[in-house]
């Protein structure tokens, strides 16, 4: 018989305080303990299910490429929403807690970035043209994730339309300021200049739900976030540096790596080829027409002015 010894009879008090306290029966957790089945990896990551959520349309082999990287990035998007809310729930915010949670939001990023090469190179250009046909009018551009990893980025104003922006001072309703968001005009169809049915039904879909978490994040953005820090933790290189990061990874590094796949698989080199939701690729995807910078005070005049331009050429060299 195992012997009862201080350290496990300490243990065992220590739970049967824990479930007195909120007035449960200690015996039926033991009893509960006892009857479980062990946990094994198969059922608690619950691989089969993951594994039967690749649904194509078509018989392209390929197509489960384009499928699987994409359900990657929304499972990268999520654990990168969980860090912001970590942090702007966070009451008593210190400089370290901030800055191991941004680092964990730059290294998924960092993981997406630089496995993109799987969707760059890793389909035939052939197979793509013909599967893709069938997902219309769905789009990348519908990631509700990303728009929320966004807005939970910055404030608010820094997401509408820079030709816009000077019009507004961030004080008005989100919903008035959501109107001229920068990311509708890459949702307009290129001859009409009306919006794509991609971007009619992401809005009826989200457009709520992104203007109430622009209502919520006006204050606990992670630009407000950081501005609650204290003047010395502000001032930290590293906690700089981190956030210059945040906005290169979101707003220049994710966005070349699919202008790269789009000239990869779209570009022809006399006329580009559309994207699935009729999306003006060509414009909204490349930093340097958009200047969408979330912390602008942190950066140069000049490295505004040429936002995203040498990353366009170290990316795009040899293309």
């Amino acid at each position: 018989m195992m012997e009862i010894t201080p350290e496990i009879k300490d243990k065992l008090e220590k739970i049967q305080a824990k479930y007195s306290a909120i007035g449960e029966d200690f015996n039926a957790y033991l009893d509960g303990l006892l009857y479980a089945d062990s946990v094994t990896y198969w059922d608690y990551i619950e691989v089969d299910t993951l594994l039967s959520l690749q649904k194509p349309r078509t018989k392209f082999p390929d197509e489960v490429v384009f499928i699987m990287y994409h359900q990657i990035t929304e499972l990268y998007f999520k654990l990168s929403l969980r860090e912001f809310d970590q942090i702007s729930a966070c009451e008593n915010l210190t400089g370290a807690f901030f800055l191991d949670r941004v680092t964990r939001i730059n290294r998924y990023f960092g993981a997406l970035t630089h496995s993109f090469e799987i969707m760059i190179d890793g389909m035939e250009r052939e197979q793509f043209l013909k599967f893709r046909m069938s997902l219309l009018p769905a789009s990348g551009f519908q990631s509700a994730q990303y728009r929320k990893i966004e807005i939970s980025s910055t404030d608010f104003l820094r997401l509408v339309h820079k030709d816009v922006r000077a019009n507004y001072t961030g004080e008005e309703s989100i919903s008035e300021l959501f109107e001229h968001i920068y990311w509708k005009e890459g949702a307009t169809e290129i001859a009409s200049g009306k919006k794509t049915l991609t971007l009619v039904e992401f809005e009826e879909r989200y457009r709520d739900q992104f203007i109430a978490l622009g209502e919520k994040k006006r204050t606990s953005n992670l630009w407000q976030c950081y501005l609650r820090l204290s003047k010395e933790d502000q001032q930290n290189p590293d906690i700089i540096a981190a956030l210059k990061q945040n906005d290169i990874n979101v707003n220049v590094n994710w966005p070349l790596a699919h202008y790269k796949s789009a000239v990869r698989y779209l570009h022809t080199g006399k006329t580009d080829v559309a994207a699935t939701g009729g999306t003006n690729w060509q414009k909204y995807l490349p930093p340097r027409f958009q200047k969408r910078i979330f912390y602008p005070t942190l950066w140069s005049e000049q490295e505004q002015e040429e936002w995203g331009k040498s990353w366009v050429d170290e990316v795009m060299k040899g293309e």
